[in-house]
């Protein structure tokens, strides 16, 4: 098993699956389609049934039940695109044999060390197999890491049909990192009665709530004439965004907040005199935090029009996922269902919010119930990310416990 994962996950971060939000296509780039469709001659390959790869880029199978029990149907979800952060074409993984819990150059010529001195987890690996970057880019465990493990635990299944499972039912989405991943997912044809996405980080995640999220684009408008005349006659329209975020609670961003703690995220900015744009993520884990965060920011665009006129700033704000616990507090036994299987390994579940979203956050308000397992990453979405093997193969360890028959 380990053998087969392994070589799975570098196959398939070798494959630049980066998304795109720029693009209007599902999926966004072409290589999402490269990997989709190498998942499905795998699939097929391992002889599970009705495999399909859509017109959008979704891949579902389908593994038959062998027991005679009245088992649930359960699913298993990953995604196949990367973050936009950075780039995921040319992955070069560097592979750590018995990690010693010191510094590890990624990259010796530019001098680019992954050290426990700047990422204290690491020292929880001393001893395991860990896979890193090469300093260029990121690794792509987030969440390609999902896909060897549920594409190794079927392959397990297959070969120990001792192993008495219900029918599991298994899917890879596009463009999970630019929020489009349940956009196009087809529940009924799923047809899963609940399910898990293996997209968390460190062993034994277990999450069942995530943020409730918007995007917030502030843009300025102001009028540009020449500074040596400009008096009483310019608006600039920086300066105004400058005081929209100057009101902003400066302890509330993501650097000063943990735990169940909500921010404002200025993540992107850009302009001058005649117009600038302002891009925020809103994210609070309580429904009416959430509501009073969004009047926040209407109140203060509303102030600054009034004091440079109405047209001078306008506010846009798109929800774009909820805090999947309101929908699964009903259906707990999913959740008790990964936690007694995580106990049975011997595994400590951490049962903690997700500081972010999964597709599984959008799923369990279409319909079906989807927490969140780890996949074992650490530092997603940089060049820093790395995994180690033997968690990914405890996340295997998981998905056939949860198959199997009660």
């Amino acid at each position: 098993m380990r053998e087969q994962l392994l070589e799975r996950f570098i196959s398939y971060v070798q494959i630049g699956t980066q998304s795109d939000p720029s693009s209007e296509s599902c999926p966004s780039t072409e290589g999402q389609w490269v990997l989709a469709r190498q998942l499905v001659e795998e699939l097929k390959e391992l002889g599970l049934s009705d495999v399909t790869l859509d017109d959008h880029g979704y891949v579902m199978a389908t593994l038959p039940a062998n027991c005679e029990q009245n088992e649930p149907i359960i699913g298993f979800l990953a995604h196949m695109d990367t973050a936009t952060e950075l780039t995921g074409t040319n992955v070069n993984p560097q592979i750590v044999e018995q990690y010693d819990g010191g510094d590890i150059v990624l990259n010796a010529s530019q001098q680019i060390v992954l050290s426990p001195k700047q990422f204290p987890e690491l020292s929880g690996y001393v001893g395991q197999t860990l896979i890193t970057t090469d300093g260029n880019t990121l690794l792509g465990a987030d969440d390609k890491a999902g896909i060897a493990e549920i594409m190794t635990a079927m392959a397990y299944l297959q070969a120990h049909p001792e192993i008495k499972h219900g029918t599991i039912k298994v899917a890879f989405t596009p463009d999970e990192e630019i929020g489009r991943g349940a956009d196009r997912f087809d529940v009924a044809k799923f047809g899963a009665d609940f399910a898990y996405t293996m997209d968390g980080g460190p062993l034994g995640e277990l999450q069942y709530e995530n943020f409730n999220a918007a995007t917030a684009v502030v843009t300025c408008y102001g009028r540009s004439v020449h500074p040596g005349t400009a008096k009483g006659k310019m608006i600039n329209s920086t300066r105004i965004a400058l005081e929209f975020q100057a009101v902003m609670p400066a302890l509330e961003t993501p650097e000063h907040t943990e735990h169940y703690e909500g921010f404002y995220h200025l993540n992107h900015i850009e302009g001058g005199v005649e117009q600038t744009t302002l891009h925020y993520l809103i994210r609070e884990f309580d429904k009416n935090k959430y509501e009073e965060r969004k009047q926040f920011m209407q109140q203060v665009a509303k102030q600054l029009q009034h004091t440079y006129g109405e047209q001078a700033v306008r506010l846009d704000i798109t929800d774009s996922y909820f805090n999947m616990r309101d929908q699964i507090e009903g259906n707990m036994d999913i959740v008790n269902r990964a936690h007694a299987a995580m106990v049975k390994l011997g595994i400590e579940p951490l049962v903690q919010p997700i500081r972010g979203g999964t597709d599984g956050s959008r799923l369990s308000y279409m319909g079906l119930p989807t927490p969140n397992i780890f996949a074992g990453g650490e530092n997603f979405h940089g060049k820093y990310e790395y995994i180690s093997l033997d968690t990914m193969e405890k996340a295997v360890q998981v998905i056939v416990e949860i198959a199997k028959c009660k």
